[in-house]
Order: C-alpha cells, then sequence, then structure tokens
C-alpha cells in the first residue's frame, strides 16, 4: 500500500515512522509513505498557503490552489481514497481501518489552521474524525491512521493471531492479559489462567470480553448485541 500525505510539516512525521513495529514494517517496504509539501506549489515569492477567510472572523484559511496542486501531482492508483481530517468527518474506527486495509493508495489531507477552503472538499473521498475534539493540525490523525493500518498488515506484527483478540476486532473489548511473576504485591494471576485447561481459559477470557465491554463501553455492548 502507498500512503501520500499532504502536508506542511512532513518533519512532524519522522521520528513516529521509524520507531517501533511500524518502523520496522516501512523499512521492510510493507508500505510506503511519501510526502507532498503544498507549499512548494506555491506560486507567489513569499510561498503563501494561507489567506484572511471571506466573510471575516479569526483565523487563516489554507488556500485552494497549492492544496489542488499538490493533490492532483500524485499518481493514481487503481484503488484510491482521499481523505481529509476534520471533526465533521466519520470517526475512526477499527473496522474502519480494515475496509481501508484493501485500498492501493490512500491519500491523506492535513488542515492546519482555520482548515481548508471549501472547494477542496471536491477532490477529497472521505471525511474521517479522530474524535469529538479539535486539534492544531490533521497531521496527528494522519499518523493515528497509518499506525493503525500498517499494524494489520502481513509482516507487521510477528505473530498473526494477535489481531485475533484485539479490541473491537469481533465487537468487543479484549480480554485482561497477564506475564510472570504469578503474585506482584498481593496482586495474583487469575488462577484459570494457570490451570493449563485451556477450554476453562477461552471460557474466562470470553467471560471477561463481555463484562468489560458491559461495564465500561455500553453502548458498544448495545452495538455488539444488535448485530449478534
Amino acid at each position: 500500500m502507498r500512503f501520500d500525505i499532504v502536508t506542511l510539516f512532513p518533519e512532524f512525521f519522522t521520528s513516529p515512522l521509524e520507531c517501533g513495529l511500524v518502523g520496522k514494517a516501512l523499512a521492510n517496504d510493507v508500505a510506503s509513505v511519501q510526502f507532498t509539501n503544498p507549499r512548494d506549489f506555491t506560486t507567489d515569492k513569499h510561498r503563501k498557503v494561507d489567506d484572511v477567510p471571506y466573510g471575516g472572523g479569526a483565523g487563516m484559511v489554507m488556500k485552494v490552489e497549492p492544496m489542488f496542486a499538490a493533490i492532483e501531482s500524485l499518481p493514481v492508483l487503481p484503488r484510491r481514497e482521499v481523505i481529509y481530517f476534520t471533526p465533521q468527518g466519520t470517526p475512526m474506527t477499527h473496522m474502519l481501518f480494515k475496509e481501508l486495509l484493501t485500498y492501493d493508495q490512500i491519500v491523506l489531507v492535513c488542515g492546519n489552521y482555520e482548515g481548508v477552503d471549501e472547494r477542496v472538499m471536491t477532490i477529497v473521498t472521505r471525511e474521517i474524525s479522530l474524535g469529538d475534539f479539535v486539534l492544531t493540525c490533521g497531521e496527528i490523525p494522519a499518523l493515528t491512521l497509518i499506525n493503525g493500518i500498517v499494524r494489520l498488515m502481513p509482516g507487521t506484527i510477528g505473530n498473526e493471531e494477535s489481531h485475533q483478540n484485539d479490541s473491537f476486532e469481533d465487537g468487543l473489548l479484549d480480554f485482561p492479559h497477564y506475564t510472570r511473576p504469578p503474585v506482584f504485591r498481593d496482586m495474583e494471576v487469575p488462577e484459570v489462567l494457570r490451570s493449563g485447561n485451556h477450554e476453562a481459559i477461552a471460557k474466562w477470557r470470553r467471560d471477561q470480553q463481555h463484562e468489560r465491554t458491559l461495564n465500561r463501553r455500553p453502548d458498544l455492548y448495545k452495538q455488539w448485541q444488535s448485530d449478534w
């Protein structure tokens, strides 16, 4: 998969995309990431990418010409999505990551200031939100989306079965995890996990998924019940 990031701040991604499992995956060509800076497509001597909004008001708006030129300069692969990050978009979810995993190319348009000129939306195919809050830039949700998708790609995580128990994978939250030592400050690992009884362990884990989801995310549990 090819990620094309349209951003004024490509340096924002340097360290995060070099770290951990995602960094190793990108180094091994599991996916590729390319950067395109709208400032490179400006035509004035000041390389201006923003301007005051029509109608007045506080803040600046990213100009339409350099944004269009930056996006239109990119190659177009057969299965392609052009995503703009905005609080007005569809919430980012695990299921969204799984859907986007099937694409050949994802273009991530990162807004700044008060956002982009609305005419840019005519070449955007999907608007996505990280949550019901406002950030200073679209680079943060872009990085989140890349991490979530690359994590699911074959070759990123050594044990592919790890995905099967992820929170949200089957509509429920994940079960608790423990490792050695069996006792720490009077806190014991549940006996069932040390029993060697795989059937009992599987049942305990499933029960924990239901209990956690019901207690922590009743909205999610209600959705799971309706789906099943």
